[in-house]
């Protein structure tokens, strides 16, 4: 829920990631080689920003993160602000159904 250092995601094999850059600097900062990077605000991404603001919900309920309280709170406002990142080798549709698999 901050920045990132350079070459992020270089050693990513699977899975997949939020990361929140309200600096603007991120899209500089990955590893473009390996990894792919999505905006979450896109109607597209809609089942993505509900899984994000769902793992927030649940990081804020164990952690009593007031961070992650402000996030939750301007929930809208700074959704334009996270990336996904996932390996070049892995699809969203992938993702997504295993994510599905794994709430069933």
């Amino acid at each position: 829920l901050g920045p990132t250092g350079v070459n992020f995601g270089a050693g990513m094999t699977g899975g997949f990631a939020y990361v929140l850059d309200q600096e603007g600097h991120f899209a500089d900062r990955h590893n473009n080689e390996l990894i792919d990077i999505h905006r979450v605000d896109t109607e597209a991404m809609e089942a993505y920003a509900n899984h994000l603001r769902d793992t927030l919900q649940e990081f804020v309920t164990e952690t009593e993160s007031a961070w992650g309280r402000h996030i939750l709170d301007n929930f809208s406002d700074m959704l334009g602000s996270f990336w996904l990142v996932k390996p070049k080798a892995a699809s969203l549709e992938a993702l997504m159904e295993d994510l599905r698999r794994a709430a069933a």
